[in-house]
């Protein structure tokens, strides 16, 4: 089990984890929330129908991580088409913001709740819908940190660049995590898969 997620009963997952790997999953975790910002607080108010009718931005985030995570939906080559992205987008960013939010937050709450033993390590065991929402992060972290490393599809290809970096190299520590964390991504979906 270590270093990779095994399929649990009742659709659930487990992986153990050391102390070090904890309080990276953690930092990063907490790093994605800082990132996506904080909720609506206007929306969380006392009336419900306000926060389901509330709007958000038309316009893209202008931090490449954050337009990554939160694309155009249909492209910017014309105007008719910038119009209707704008539009999508006010009716949908804040409902996604709080889902990759609360992704988030269930890693951060999950990892919180773990008991190391003395060796340090633990066993993080997530039920059916704490996969889907590490899933959800999982991802969005490896998005975020492949912009800022402007990882490419052809990066780790064939000529495998990011696997051969000196370690000299000032990006080294942000690769190997998101290497490490696509690693963890992959070992989850197979668990899920039936």
């Amino acid at each position: 089990m270590a270093g990779h997620f095994e399929a649990t009963p009742g659709g659930g997952a487990a992986v153990a984890l050391d102390e070090v790997e904890i309080a990276i999953l953690r930092s990063l975790a907490v790093q994605l929330l800082e990132l996506i910002g904080p909720g609506d607080q206007a929306a969380d108010g006392d009336d419900p129908l306000a926060a389901l009718f509330a709007e958000g931005p038309s316009e893209p985030p202008s931090d490449p991580a954050l337009a990554r995570l939160f694309p155009e939906a249909y492209g910017d080559e014309d105007t008719e088409l910038r119009a209707a992205s704008a539009e999508f987008r006010r009716f949908t960013e804040n409902d996604l913001r709080t889902r990759k939010r609360d992704d988030a937050l269930v890693v951060v709450r999950t990892l919180d709740a773990l008991t190391p033993a003395g060796d340090g390590a633990a066993v993080l065991t997530l039920t059916a819908d704490e996969c889907r929402n590490w899933l959800g992060s999982l991802n969005d972290l490896r998005l975020t940190i492949g912009t800022r490393l402007e990882v490419s599809d052809d990066d780790g290809g064939e000529d495998g660049s990011l696997y051969r970096l000196p370690d000299s190299d000032p990006r080294k520590p942000m690769v190997m995590a998101y290497l490490w964390l696509g690693a963890l991504q992959e070992t989850l979906i197979e668990t899920l898969m039936p």
